[in-house]
């Protein structure tokens, strides 16, 4: 397969991140994604496998002709390169790359980097404008920090699942890697927050990212609400503490819609719309959390209106109401739900393997330089070649690196 040159590839001068170089080490979700979102906007990313254990998020999920989907929305945007750090070549060789580079992403477990002699005082040593993203499950100290971690145990660790399920079922796990992927997103955020202190230092430095705190970050401020008032959140379902009529509701034709009612107004519009005016002049209607307290009148109410009509009435009507409400969508609707066709949220992407393939596009939209799905994930170590020798590694030294298995 033809490499990305710059000849051909699409062009990203005027990308904001254009002339960022990231080397990608990290394998699975977090650490990877961050260097995708970084990527999209315009960095050069240069992904390092090893080469003969590729990262693990090749085979996750489905694959067409043998090709992990999942990979080529995660490998988007990078040119892929093979390296084992743990050969005296590998890692003479990632030294010479991260002397090159803007930022390194990294998720092996604490001590792993430093085992191979390319821990931060070898790194920075080369470069001391390098940031070094360190993504980890439970990060680099701590009674904790040598455990293997994943976004499960995040998950769960955090309180996500504790509040997450029926009252009176078990704690529920999300079906999809949320933790790694709000802390892919979070780490996106502290490598640009470190390299803007750059721009006023001068000098690197590493962002230690431990997965286990974003997602508890936007679970909100539980905490405080124990710390202050000893308050535990139950689990409760799809309804809510602060704010009621607030749940799925099934329609008459079998599908279901959420209905939400966080501001006051928008719950008396939806109690005039569903023919139940009366409730809103009962005296626990005036705040979220009394009305809240009466979810199962309000549930009743609200259901079994919805319960009479089918989807497309009740969405026109409460559209109409100016009321706030949702179809449940699984994957299918998605794709051809027209808000996301008017944002182009999910772009067509041309690649040479599988031909045109729909994925999500880039995570917003800047009005003067905007990112861009330039190419997909890239066959393992695809772009070795051509990375090393951009680097300056000569012929004979590829053919050293080969036989030393360190490529």
């Amino acid at each position: 397969m033809t490499a990305p040159t710059a000849a051909h590839r699409p062009a990203a001068a005027h990308a904001p991140l254009s002339g960022l170089r990231v080397l990608d080490v990290a394998t699975l979700f977090a650490g990877p994604l961050a260097a995708t979102m970084l990527g999209d906007f315009g960095a050069e990313v240069v992904k390092v496998e090893h080469p003969r254990r590729p990262d693990p998020s090749r085979g996750h999920g489905p694959d067409k002709d043998g090709v992990g989907l999942w990979w080529k929305m995660l490998g988007r945007n990078k040119r892929t390169i093979t390296l084992d750090l743990s050969r005296p070549g590998g890692r003479a060789t990632l030294l010479r790359l991260a002397a090159t580079a803007d930022v390194v992403v990294e998720n092996f477990r604490p001590g792993t980097l430093e085992k191979w002699d390319l821990g931060w005082p070898e790194l920075s040593a080369v470069n001391p404008r390098l940031v070094l993203a360190r993504v980890t499950g439970f990060g680099q100290f701590g009674p904790s920090a040598h455990r293997p971690g994943f976004g499960t145990l995040a998950e769960a660790m955090s309180g996500f699942a504790a509040i997450t399920g029926e009252p009176d079922a078990p704690p529920t796990l999300p079906p999809f890697g949320l933790a790694d992927s709000i802390a892919g997103l979070a780490t996106a955020y502290a490598v640009m927050t470190a390299l803007a202190a750059r721009e006023r230092t001068g000098e690197g430095q590493v962002v230690d990212m431990a997965i286990i705190e974003p997602i508890l970050t936007v679970l909100g401020p539980q905490p405080l609400w124990y710390d202050q008032l000893g308050h535990v959140q139950p689990r409760t379902g799809n309804r809510s503490q602060n704010n009621a009529p607030r749940n799925t509701y099934r329609t008459a034709d079998g599908s279901w819609v959420a209905v939400s009612t966080s501001a006051q107004s928008v719950a008396e519009r939806v109690m005039r719309l569903v023919g139940r005016p009366e409730l809103i002049d009962e005296p626990w209607f005036a705040t979220g959390a009394d009305r809240a307290r009466h979810s199962d009148v309000l549930d009743e109410a609200v259901g079994s209106w919805i319960a009479g009509r089918g989807r497309t009435e009740v969405l026109l009507a409460f559209e109409k109401a100016d009321a706030a409400i949702a179809p449940v969508q699984d994957v299918r609707d998605v794709m051809t739900d027209p808000q996301y066709a008017a944002l182009d949220t999910l772009t067509t992407v041309d690649d040479p393997e599988l031909g045109p393939l729909r994925m999500q596009n880039v995570l917003f939209r800047l009005s003067a330089t905007p990112g861009a799905i330039r190419w997909a994930g890239r066959p393992h170590g695809a772009d070795t070649d051509a990375v090393l020798t951009e680097l300056g590694l000569t012929a004979g030294e590829l053919t050293a690196l080969r036989e030393e298995g360190a490529l």
